[in-house]
């Protein structure tokens, strides 16, 4: 029976940690591991990523062509039709509501707002503020009697 005065740690739970540029004897004396001078046997001897010695980086001899759009890019906070029916009954969805109900979190609660078509929806519920709706959503709040609020 496992009791407290016979409890051990499985066999090779605890490692000795290396103990580097401590004498000979520990096998990781002299140079400790860093091999004969240079930069990389120095105190501070670490480069940054791409550094290639003074030389022009590759990253830098590359050309840079095209459009890159993602600094402008929007991101949505995506919620489906199914995610909204298991938490509202007959209320208004709006962002507020959307927080109370904890499926806006983190960044997505100052994101703008997409909802989506998956799952099902049984319930007439009023959409206020909401920015985007896919065909399939717009038509399923339709169809249940709902309505759609913008600004």
């Amino acid at each position: 029976m496992l009791t407290l005065n016979n409890l051990k740690s499985p066999k090779g739970a605890h490692k000795n940690t290396k103990r580097i540029g401590r004498g000979q004897g520990s096998g990781q004396g002299t140079q400790a591991g860093k091999g004969h001078k240079g930069q990389k046997a120095r105190k501070s001897g670490h480069v940054r990523t791409g550094f290639e010695g003074g030389s022009m980086p590759l990253y830098m001899r590359l050309p840079k062509r095209g459009f890159s759009n993602a600094v402008h890019k929007e991101e949505y906070a995506t919620i489906t039709l199914g995610q909204i029916a298991a938490k509202f009954d007959s209320e208004v969805v709006s962002r507020e509501t959307l927080c109370e109900k904890g499926l806006l979190k983190g960044q997505d609660r100052h994101r703008s707002i997409k909802i989506l078509a998956s799952g099902e929806l049984a319930k007439a519920l009023t959409f206020v503020n909401i920015d985007k709706f896919t065909k399939g959503a717009e038509e399923a709040i339709t169809k249940n009697g709902g309505k759609i609020e913008t600004k």
